[in-house]
């Protein structure tokens, strides 16, 4: 099967299309819902993290064999975009919650890196978040709904939105990747004995700069800077909105 073809099968099973339903997918036998095969995936995730998903491993999580799984999915690319749709909205829309755009959005932002920080395993689908399902395009519609009255453009909005996005998710990646390298015999990250070997073996001198910010207190890959630069960004997306009122009409 192709790629496009693949694509199509998978927007169809996030969207409820039942063309797209495994053969045999619609006998009475079936006592099991997708949400009740999606949740068990989940918790295998959050247990063991996403290395330990399989077809298996699921379908032993919810008590049938891996071939009677496979009457309601057809692989483990389905199970992965379903499972992402599932954790794309929490209780509330960003546009419902307190305070204007930049209230908003910090709110948010900060909500996502907590959520991501607690389950990392969401990083590593595989590119499911190609394939949108209607959880996660009601997320993008309540974010672009947060810029209404900024005189943003509809491209500047997605852009802010993507710009957002991409930096919880690409530091996300890095945090996760620096407290626990890949491999099988991946060890937590140590900040403080790093750097402590560090100046055992390495002469500073050779390096004025970084010398002058170790001495000052900084450390490469060490602190949280999420916060410093969220602000960054939201003063940026803050510049345009000011730049876009004061401009005259047309000349957005």
């Amino acid at each position: 099967m192709s790629a496009k073809d693949n694509q199509r099968r998978i927007l169809g099973l996030l969207w409820n299309d039942p063309a797209t339903a495994p053969r045999g997918a619609r006998g009475p036998e079936r006592g099991l819902t997708l949400d009740q095969i999606v949740a068990a995936a989940i918790e295998v995730a959050e247990a063991e993290g996403l290395a330990a998903l399989s077809m298996r491993r699921v379908a032993a999580e919810v008590g049938v064999g891996t071939a009677s799984l496979y009457t309601y999915l057809r692989g483990k690319a389905e199970l992965e975009a379903l499972m992402l749709d599932a954790v794309a909205l929490g209780p509330t829309l960003p546009h419902e919650w307190p305070g204007d755009w930049r209230a908003k959005l910090e709110a948010w932002a900060l909500d996502d890196w907590e959520a991501i920080r607690r389950h990392p395993w969401t990083l590593h689908l595989h590119g499911a978040d190609r394939v949108p399902g209607p959880n996660q395009l009601r997320w993008l519609d309540s974010m672009l709904r947060v810029f209404e009255g900024t005189g943003l453009t509809e491209a500047e909005k997605l852009a802010a939105i993507e710009s957002l996005d991409a930096y919880s998710r690409g530091l996300g990646l890095l945090r996760a990747e620096i407290e626990q390298p890949a491999g099988t015999e991946a060890q937590a990250y140590d900040a403080a004995d790093r750097n402590a070997g560090l100046r055992e073996l390495v002469d500073f001198s050779a390096y004025p700069a970084l010398r002058t910010a170790i001495l000052a207190g900084a450390a490469p890959y060490s602190g949280d800077p999420f916060r410093f630069g969220l602000r960054l960004l939201l003063d940026g997306i803050e510049t345009l909105i000011a730049a876009r009122r004061a401009a005259p009409p047309g000349d957005a």
